[in-house]
């Protein structure tokens, strides 16, 4: 640093210090307002919109993380379109919930029951929030915290105020939207087929940059592609297993 550039820097920091002192501002506690901006940074939150049905317009809260990236309302609207046949009375399980968009939006839209799986501890606490703020009952919504794929593997999902039995249960629709570096879909996919949480009558939504034969490379020969579309970068598959899977 030259002598100028210093002296020149020295004379803006005692400014300051002048100012905050005038103002009454510790120097001690500029450490602390910087760590407490810090934190209202990280936990800053956003929304995303319920955009058909019992709760269409409630906004559901999220927070600002790397790869939470609520569904587009442009696409979330084919998939539910996709899904008029049978949404109704559906058991549905989301896999990576994030905001909750598409499980709430299944539950606007008819379903019965719905389970949300989430590892973000915050947001599970903004999972629960929603529930609470669109009125839900106890056996409408089960929210989990924890990894899909452990969590499903050792068929823990069972809530015994939705399903009187210790046994898995069957889910009619299930939404597998990961974040896309984690590269998770085949890994949890294997997990409902091992755990006997899905089959050949269940619909599976997956979403991924990628074709789908690559997505599920291992397990495409498993299944059927019941309607697919591209928006922007996103691929959107809707597939069944096949009868022999």
């Amino acid at each position: 640093m030259t002598s100028s550039y210093k002296s020149a820097h020295q004379k803006i920091k005692k400014s300051a210090f002048a100012k905050h002192r005038k103002q009454g501002i510790k120097p001690s506690s500029y450490k602390q307002n910087s760590s407490k901006t810090e934190r209202s940074y990280k936990q800053q939150s956003s929304q995303v919109r319920i955009i058909g049905g019992r709760y269409k317009r409630h906004n559901l809260k999220f927070i600002s993380a790397d790869g939470l990236r609520p569904t587009p309302d442009r696409l979330k609207e084919t998939i539910f379109n996709w899904l008029i046949p049978y949404i109704y009375d559906a058991k549905v399980l989301d896999t990576c919930a994030g905001s909750g968009a598409l499980g709430f939006e299944a539950l606007s839209r008819g379903a019965a029951q719905i389970t949300l799986i989430e590892t973000n501890a915050q947001q599970v606490q903004c999972l629960q929030q929603s529930a609470t703020q669109l009125k839900l009952e106890s056996n409408q919504y089960h929210i989990i915290h924890g990894e899909a794929q452990t969590l499903i593997s050792n068929k823990q999902l069972i809530n015994k105020q939705i399903i009187q039995t210790d046994s898995p249960s069957r889910f009619d629709l299930v939404f597998i939207d990961p974040p896309y570096a984690l590269n998770l879909w085949q890994p949890i996919l294997s997990a409902l087929i091992n755990a006997e949480y899905i089959d050949s009558t269940s619909l599976i939504y997956i979403e991924d940059t990628r074709p789908l034969q690559d997505t599920l490379a291992e397990l495409f020969p498993l299944i059927n592609i019941i309607k697919q579309t591209k928006v922007g970068q996103i691929n959107a598959s809707l597939i069944q297993l096949n009868q022999q899977s």
